[in-house]
């Protein structure tokens, strides 16, 4: 966790450069060599892509003290010290595939301002993942 926690840092130092770099940029430049004023959308994009990674890496770095040292943070560590049980995935499940399907719906939904299709989607998203969550509680005559 302490060198994701270095890597999400890193990332944010990159990203807050680049935007103050970019705002920079397109405030003094425009297609035609006349000044328009700062483009926003990449702006805005680069800033809020700093905080994410800001965001990640402060989690790694508060979780990395409430865990014990982790086999890629102790530097004499062997292959087979991360070896074990990463957690259980379920190998045919329909749920994930249904989630996207939702996701999917409530994109086009944006694209085309359907407000309609937009609940649609919502509704298949928040059903198919209690779905997920319910799948090995449930008899299976029920899924």
């Amino acid at each position: 966790m302490k060198s994701s926690a270095k890597i999400f840092y890193g990332l944010t130092v990159f990203m807050g450069i680049m935007a103050v770099i970019y705002i920079l940029a397109t405030r003094n430049v425009s297609d035609t060599g006349s000044v328009q004023g700062l483009e926003w959308a990449g702006a805005t994009g680069l800033a809020l892509a700093a905080g994410l990674t800001l965001m990640l890496g402060a989690y790694f770095h508060f979780t990395e003290r409430r865990i014990d040292i982790l086999p890629q943070d102790w530097e004499e560590a062997e292959i087979e010290d991360g070896a074990g049980m990463l957690g259980f995935f379920s190998p045919g499940s329909i749920w994930p595939f249904v989630m996207c399907v939702g996701i999917g719906i409530m994109g086009y939904a944006i694209a085309f301002m359907a407000y309609w299709l937009l609940l649609l989607g919502a509704v298949i998203l928040i059903w198919s993942g209690i779905m997920l969550n319910l799948q090995y509680i449930m008899p299976k005559e029920k899924h």
